[in-house]
């Protein structure tokens, strides 16, 4: 019998770990009317699947889509990459992002927002000052502006007077 309860004993040792790290980081990026969930996933060395996807370290799902699909070209490409290549955290993470609302360039500057905050979880002291210099931390306050009433249909056309 004592030594059915030393086996218990080790065996509830056994089970104590210390507190493991996430397998994401998750943060939300925001640029006028366009949102982006952006998940930076912890990839140690097998691929991940997200979303029937399989992403290895270092590449990125947009919407479901492979990035090269969803933001086409080079331009968006190094936009895109920009907060990783200023961390210095280029294959590190698999990225997942959601993004609603707005245009393509709306939501590239959102989820680059998303990005850099989810970034900012991983390592703040660390990340957050460089990030934050680059101005990728700033949200664009930027927004159309309401239409007047009054106006002639937009939001700063004045109707044209009578000539007569």
């Amino acid at each position: 019998m004592d030594k059915q309860k030393t086996e218990d004993k080790k065996e509830k040792e056994e089970v104590v770990t210390a507190p493991k790290e996430p397998s994401y980081y998750e943060a939300v990026g925001r640029r006028k009317t366009a949102s982006a969930r952006v998940r930076l996933y912890v990839v140690k060395d097998e691929p991940l699947t997200i979303k029937n996807i399989i992403v290895e370290k270092g590449g990125i799902i947009v919407n479901g889509k492979p990035v090269e699909k969803f933001f086409p070209g080079e331009v968006y490409k190094k936009k895109y990459m920009e907060p990783f290549r200023t961390t210095n955290t280029l294959s590190r993470f698999a990225v997942s992002v959601v993004t609603t609302g707005g245009g393509l360039d709306g939501q590239l500057t959102a989820t680059i927002h998303g990005m850099s905050r989810a970034l900012c979880l991983v390592d703040n002291e660390k990340f957050r000052p460089i990030l934050k210099k680059r101005g990728f931390l700033t949200r664009d306050p930027r927004a159309k502006q309401r239409r007047k009433a009054g106006y002639a249909g937009k939001a700063r056309a004045r109707k044209q007077s009578p000539k007569r």
